[in-house]
């Protein structure tokens, strides 16, 4: 793929990512009204903390990176007939692996319900794991399907799946909850249902795209095939490093509950702020540099693979950069403007939340390198770096986890997790970095570094600019519009003001990136 292709396909999953992470928004928005910071929404959260850890593990992490590089070396090398074999022995092995999962982890649930005095926290987190668990073979399945359709260059599918979870779960909160009355707990069933349901329709939808694609729908128990042992190879590490880091997330949600029934939901909701910008841009292109890196690979290309990290870098930095520093100023503003509407969702929410979201906004920055390094190196098919520094970052973030947490003032730890989380991350991703450049001397370091100090510079003056109409124009809104509009309004000015002086600024430096992006997206 060329560079505009790439930027353009990155433009096609974004545009769907934006499309879900708005229904997610207003996903949060419902559960933040009917739930809070309460801790029945910090024991629905971890709850579906757990299956997700399976989909980020078997589905778009280690298995996702395994598959694709040898899928499409498979179909480069030996035709497609070859490659959708080798796919129908994945899928029947994943399928058979992630059943006996779903039915040991029921189990287990079911059989902490009845262990002796449990508190209440855990019987409920454990009554809607026992129902979401099983989420795992649906949507790793669904990842999966994703990954095929992703080395075919067909991004649109897969990318839209994820809006049918948020679909489907605003309308049981919208159609359902009415039905079933006002109880709590009964709602949050309601919800880990949907979440079930929801993963059965992310498979569905993408079956007549594979199809197209020639997909023979078939099973196969031929796993002794030298491609699975070459996959299973790859993923092997790949699957311990996504392993020690997903357990570490399951940690942190635990050790969050440890601090209080309110923590786990509050880094929740501050961690959806981290995750809106970064799955509009950084995890849509990375989506699409994975099988671009994997194609380089393939055919010996290191120039353009060197070419394609650098402009990515540089892209991602002339984005994030003042993404990170408006969440950073404008943390509480937003939070308020968005959550609370009279619900359980109140000043003390905005206030937890906004703590934990001041420490998490820098590692917009973090989080997105990893979306350019991790790829590259899977798609070289060496997954054992990553996993390596993965590891080593996770022993960093626990052990300041636990040291932040034992000295920190009661409502400051769960933000002093999400500043261990941006601090180990950004060690690794350092480290990262460095091996990267020892493989591929040809990456334009020094331009990425101009462009991440040019976009710092205007960046801060830009955040100054949105602190500034934020602090002030809130009263007088206030004086002439009621307090939740003058709230929204006042943010809205703020980012306007703040992306305006950003805007003024890139185009006074005549920052190239302003101009690859843009015609990127006008198709040139």
């Amino acid at each position: 793929m060329k560079d505009g292709k790439v930027l353009r396909s990155a433009g096609v999953v974004g545009s769907f990512t934006l499309l879900s992470r708005g229904l997610g928004m207003l996903r949060d928005i419902i559960i933040a009204y009917h739930f809070g910071t309460s801790l029945l929404a910090s024991a629905f959260f971890v709850a579906f903390t757990i299956p997700n850890l399976f989909r980020r593990l078997f589905g778009e992490g280690a298995l996702s990176a395994a598959f694709i590089p040898v899928f499409i070396e498979t179909r480069t090398k030996q035709g497609d007939k070859a490659a959708w074999d080798m796919a129908a022995k994945v899928v029947t092995l994943t399928a058979a692996l992630l059943t006996t999962i779903a039915i040991i982890g029921v189990i287990l649930f079911s059989v902490g319900l009845r262990l002796p005095n449990v508190s209440e926290k855990w019987i409920t987190t454990f009554e809607l794991a026992r129902v979401m668990f099983p989420y795992v073979v649906l949507i790793c399945l669904a990842a999966l399907s994703m990954a095929v359709l992703n080395s075919f260059k067909h991004f649109a599918t897969s990318a839209f799946a994820p809006c049918l979870l948020n679909l489907i779960l605003i309308a049981v909160m919208l159609v359902v909850f009415p039905v079933i009355g006002a109880e709590p707990a009964d709602r949050a069933m309601a919800l880990a249902w949907g979440v079930l349901i929801a993963g059965a329709a992310q498979v569905a939808i993408q079956l007549p795209a594979l199809k197209r694609f020639g997909c023979p729908f078939k099973f196969s128990n031929r796993w002794n095939d030298p491609k699975i042992r070459q996959m299973l190879l790859l993923m092997g590490p790949a699957a311990l490093g996504m392993a020690v880091t997903q357990f570490n997330v399951l940690i942190d949600r635990l050790l969050a509950m440890w601090i209080g029934g309110w923590a786990p939901a509050a880094l929740f909701y501050s961690e959806r702020m981290i995750y809106f910008p970064l799955g509009i841009i950084a995890t849509a292109l990375g989506t699409v540099l994975l099988p671009t890196f994997s194609t380089h690979a393939a055919k010996g290309d290191h120039a353009s693979m060197s070419r394609t990290i650098s402009d990515s870098l540089r892209h991602l930095a002339f984005i994030m950069v003042p993404a990170a520093l408006g969440l950073l100023v404008l943390a509480p503003n937003i939070l308020s403007a968005i959550f609370e509407w009279n619900g359980q969702f109140n000043a003390e929410s905005t206030l937890l939340s906004a703590r934990a979201l001041m420490f998490y906004a820098p590692g917009l920055v973090v989080f997105s390198a990893a979306k350019v390094f991790v790829p590259a190196f899977y798609a070289m098919q060496d997954t054992k770096t990553p996993v390596r520094i993965g590891i080593y970052t996770v022993a960093l973030n626990l052990t300041l986890n636990i040291v932040l947490i034992l000295t920190l003032p009661e409502y400051w730890k769960h933000a002093g997790m999400a500043f261990s989380t941006v601090l180990a991350e950004a060690v690794g991703m350092a480290v990262l970095g460095t091996l990267l450049a020892q493989r591929m001397p040809s990456i334009q370091w020094g331009g990425i570094l101009k462009s991440f100090t040019r976009y710092l510079a205007c960046g801060l003056i830009m955040a100054a600019a949105a602190w500034l109409v934020a602090r002030y124009s809130f009263a007088p809104l206030n004086d002439l519009l009621p307090a939740k509009i003058a709230s929204i309004t006042s943010v809205l000015l703020a980012v306007g003001a703040g992306g305006s002086t950003y805007f003024v600024l890139a185009l006074g430096l005549k920052a190239p990136e302003l101009k690859e992006i843009t015609n990127a997206l006008r198709g040139k």
